[in-house]
């Protein structure tokens, strides 16, 4: 299986404040989204995220993402500094991709595109940044934890949801 999230911001204590999640403290947050991504993510899928990985005082990217499923992709974010890209533990860095996932073009960007590649065509957008903020576009869908309940999501629940952005 192939999952996408983004915007986790461990670590980050102005998650708890900026965005309003749900928890008392930073520990609590982490945890959750811990036990969240391994409730649905096995060790053989691959997740792709979005950008916003973890705050820069951290601690050790390596040792966050050795207790976290799967083969895990970043897509940069403006967030994430190089203590984060530069970890071992990606699969892949890089700031954009296109992938094509059965018969669907998926455009990855931690960032919303008002238009992208083939999107005339039917490709997808799949983005974070805006934590569920945004007005909904066709065929664009914010993969953060904010609009996608805290954990990974696939693309055929994506698709199953109205609407997009």
């Amino acid at each position: 299986m192939i999952y996408f999230t983004g915007d986790t911001h461990f670590a980050d204590p102005r998650v708890l404040r900026i965005d309003r999640r749900p928890f008392p403290d930073l520990t609590s947050h982490d945890v959750t989204l811990i036990r969240n991504w391994n409730a649905i993510v096995g060790p053989q899928d691959d997740v792709w995220h979005l950008g916003d990985f973890m705050a820069f005082r951290g601690g050790d990217c390596d040792q966050l993402l050795s207790m976290l499923n799967g083969r895990k992709h970043l897509i940069i974010g403006n967030n994430d500094p190089q203590t984060t890209t530069e970890a071992t533990g990606w699969a892949s860095v890089q700031h954009y991709k296109e992938m094509t996932l059965g018969d669907q073009l998926l455009i990855l960007c931690h960032y919303p595109f008002r238009t992208w590649n083939k999107m005339g065509k039917q490709s997808i957008n799949l983005h974070g940044h805006s934590h569920g903020r945004l007005k909904p576009v066709p065929r664009q869908y914010d993969v953060g934890v904010d609009a996608q309940g805290l954990g990974p999501v696939s693309l055929d629940s994506l698709l199953s949801t109205k609407g997009g952005a």
